[in-house]
């Protein structure tokens, strides 16, 4: 083999060489390329609520012309079902529905007419509310609406005849979701309804009366969310 020959495969082996360790180099040095990570779905607009609400009415009223009179209905619990539309992350309208029933008694100078009457209720109510989201998965929230009670079923006891009319009434809210993950959460929720019914009755005796039932319950549920 000839000096030209070995000089040639030398430089070709010294070639091959330096080329393997440009090579790691490259990969060892290289810059890593960040992963880039798919965004999370957006959250439907629709919310549901499923709970149990406690109503306990503020337990005053009175029978027109009969001084010293005065009624209470008793507190009830109700399975209760609410749909949230959230408008913003912030904003959010709810209804509640749910049913539940009162027996009306009478106190006071009227004590001796003792169950007066028994009456459902069916009280749907829209809220306004604005949700506070800076907490992280405690979620906060505020509202205020209207409410539309319907009085239905009526059955009169001590008296011949009873009925409670159907009324508008202002709602105040506040109350919490705690999110466990991003659709599943528990919820509680505290209302105020300013409701005060007409109703009228007429006694054994034959007598019609009217009056007022200053119901304004408190609402107080507990419950689990769903944010589709």
């Amino acid at each position: 083999m000839n000096y030209f020959t070995r000089g040639l495969l030398a430089v070709s082996a010294l070639t091959l060489v330096t080329s393997s360790a440009l090579a790691a180099d490259l990969v060892e040095y290289a810059p890593s390329v960040p992963t880039v990570e798919a965004a999370p779905e957006a959250l439907s607009p629709w919310q549901i609520r499923i709970r149990a609400m406690g109503v306990i009415t503020e337990n005053n009223g009175h029978v027109k012309g009969i001084r010293g009179s005065d009624l209470s209905a008793t507190d009830t619990v109700m399975p209760e079902l609410d749909i949230s539309y959230y408008f913003t992350d912030n904003i959010a309208a709810e209804l509640v529905l749910g049913t539940t029933y009162a027996n009306i008694h009478g106190k006071g100078s009227i004590s001796s007419l003792d169950k007066i009457g028994k009456t459902w209720l069916l009280p749907p109510t829209l809220t306004l509310q604005y949700h506070f989201t800076n907490f992280g998965a405690f979620k906060p929230y505020v509202g205020a609406g209207v409410n539309y009670t319907v009085f239905y079923n009526q059955d009169a006891d001590s008296v011949s005849h009873l009925k409670v009319k159907d009324t508008f009434g202002a709602a105040l809210q506040v109350g919490f979701d705690y999110m466990l993950d991003r659709h599943w959460g528990v919820n509680f929720d505290v209302k105020k309804l300013f409701l005060e019914p007409q109703f009228n009755a007429t006694l054994e005796n034959g007598d019609r009366v009217r009056g007022k039932a200053e119901l304004n319950p408190w609402l107080v549920s507990a419950g689990v969310t769903y944010r589709f």
